[in-house]
C-alpha cells in the first residue's frame, strides 16, 4: 500500500536508489526517515522542512499542492479563477469514457430483486440513473486481505482513492432525489471519501459502529468501531425514522444501569431516542449466523437499522459489494426492492436465499427488541421484582399530580 513517488518527483527525484534520497537529506538537512514520510505518505511537508524544500529545489508550496494533488481551498480558489484557461489545456486530453447501458442477465432473481455477477462499475453503469431509494455500498478495505474473487486487495493508496471515487460517483448517478447513501468502511478511508462526497451529497451523519474484530496495536490507540457514513441526495431525505432502542438493564438484576430519578416518568414507552454511536451491532461470530467462510459478514442488525430509517416498502435498495448478501436477504424480508452485484462467486448469496427462513427467524427477534424502553423479557422480569417500568412510573406521576389538585389533598410546599 503506500503513495506513489509524487512527492519526490515533485523535487526531481525519482525515488528508486537509496543514494539519492540520502543525497537529498545531507543537501535539505531534513533526516532520511522524514523524507521518506512525505513520500509514502504523500504528506505535505510544512515548517522549516517546508522552506528547506523551497530553498534547495526551488519548489514552492503551492506547485507542491498540485504535483502532490493535495489541493486546499486556498490552491481552489487560484484553479477556479484560471478554469477556463486550465480546462482549455486538459480538455484535448481527456476522451470522454462511453459506458454503453449493455444488459446482462441476473443470476439470481427473487420476488423483489436481482443479482448480478459482475464488477460494481460494469454494473453500476447499467442502472438507470435516479432510480434507486437506497445505496449501502460495503467496499474491500484494502487491507491485503484474500477473497473469493481473487481481486487485488492491496493497491496503492490514490490507486484505490481513484476506484472509490469512480463507483461513488455512479451511486451518487443512479440515486434518486432525496434517497440515501451509506459506506462503511474504516475512518482512515471515509475520512477521505467524505471530502469527496461533499458538494456532491449533502452529508446527515458520521455514524461510529463499536465493533471490536481486531487486537490491540501497540503506539495506537485500540481501533475498536467501523465509520458509516450517511448522506442524501437533495436537500432532505425522503425518510429518516430510526428505531428507538431499550434502555440497558443489569443481566443478572435487571435493575437500570443509568439514574433516571425524577424523570422516569417522562421516559417514553417505545425507548430511547438512537443517537451516532452505536454500540449494540454485534460482529457475526457465531457459526449459527456465518454464511459463508473466511470472510467477515455485516450483520442483519445492521442492515435492518439502515433500512428501515431510511426506506419505505416497495423503495429500492442497491448493493454494488454483495458479500455474503446480507443486505438483499433483508431488503427481501422487508419488502423493499433490491438488486446489486458481487464480482466473486455468487453461490453462498444463492443458497441463502433458499435458506431464507433462518434469517426471517434472526430478523424477527431483533425487531421483538426494538421500540420498547424494556424488551418484554426484561419488562416482565421488572414487574416481577417492583422495578418500576415506563408505565408504572407515568400511573404513579399522574395520581401525584392528581392529588395536588385535590382539595383536601397534598398541597405544594411553600
Amino acid at each position: 500500500m503506500g503513495y506513489s513517488n509524487q512527492f519526490f518527483e515533485a523535487l526531481g527525484l525519482s525515488g528508486e536508489f537509496a543514494q539519492e534520497i540520502k543525497s537529498a537529506a545531507e543537501k535539505t538537512g531534513i533526516p532520511v526517515a522524514r523524507l521518506n514520510h512525505y513520500n509514502e505518505s504523500n504528506t505535505l511537508p510544512s515548517g522549516e522542512d517546508l522552506r528547506k524544500i523551497e530553498e534547495h529545489y526551488g519548489v514552492s508550496e503551492l506547485q507542491l499542492k498540485l504535483k502532490t494533488g493535495r489541493i486546499d481551498r486556498e490552491a481552489l480558489a487560484l484553479i477556479q479563477a484560471h478554469s477556463e484557461d486550465i480546462f482549455n489545456i486538459i480538455a484535448p486530453a481527456k476522451e470522454l469514457a462511453q459506458h454503453p447501458n449493455t444488459p446482462v442477465e441476473p443470476v439470481m432473481t427473487s420476488a423483489l430483486g436481482k443479482l448480478y455477477q459482475q464488477d460494481c462499475l460494469t454494473f453500476l453503469h447499467s442502472v438507470e440513473s435516479d432510480s434507486v431509494d437506497l445505496v449501502f455500498a460495503d467496499p474491500p478495505f484494502n487491507l491485503d486481505k484474500l477473497y473469493p474473487s481473487n481481486m487485488d486487495d492491496n493497491i496503492r493508496e490514490e490507486e484505490y482513492l481513484s476506484w472509490t471515487e469512480h463507483w461513488l460517483k455512479e451511486c451518487i448517478r443512479v440515486l434518486g432525489h432525496g434517497g440515501a447513501l451509506f459506506i462503511w468502511n474504516l475512518p482512515l478511508w471515509n475520512s477521505t471519501i467524505s471530502t469527496f462526497l461533499h458538494g456532491r451529497l449533502t452529508f446527515k451523519h458520521w455514524i461510529s459502529v463499536d465493533i471490536k474484530y481486531s487486537l490491540p496495536i501497540k503506539g495506537r490507540l485500540y481501533p475498536s468501531h467501523y465509520s458509516l457514513l450517511y448522506f442524501v441526495k437533495g436537500e432532505k431525505p425522503n425518510k429518516l425514522i430510526a428505531d428507538r432502542l431499550p434502555t440497558q438493564t443489569c443481566p443478572s438484576c435487571f435493575d437500570n444501569l443509568k439514574d433516571y430519578g425524577g424523570y422516569k416518568h417522562k421516559m417514553n414507552p417505545q425507548g430511547i431516542s438512537l443517537t451516532d454511536v452505536w454500540t449494540d451491532i454485534p460482529p457475526v461470530r457465531h457459526a449459527k449466523y456465518k454464511k459463508r467462510a473466511g470472510a467477515n459478514e455485516l450483520p442483519v442488525k445492521l442492515l435492518d437499522r439502515i433500512i428501515e430509517m431510511s426506506t419505505n416498502p416497495g423503495d429500492t435498495v442497491l448493493d454494488p459489494f454483495g458479500g455474503s448478501g446480507t443486505t438483499f436477504v433483508v431488503a427481501e424480508l422487508k419488502g423493499r426492492r433490491w438488486m446489486g452485484c458481487e464480482i466473486g462467486p455468487c453461490d453462498d448469496i444463492i443458497n441463502r436465499f433458499e435458506s431464507i427462513e433462518e434469517d426471517k427467524h434472526n430478523l424477527e427477534g431483533i425487531r421483538s427488541n426494538l421500540n420498547h424502553l424494556y424488551t418484554p423479557l426484561v419488562k416482565k422480569e421488572r414487574e416481577a421484582r417492583g422495578l418500576w417500568t415506563a408505565e408504572s412510573a407515568a400511573t404513579k406521576h399522574k395520581a401525584k399530580t392528581d392529588a395536588l389538585q385535590i382539595p383536601g389533598g397534598v398541597g405544594p410546599l411553600q
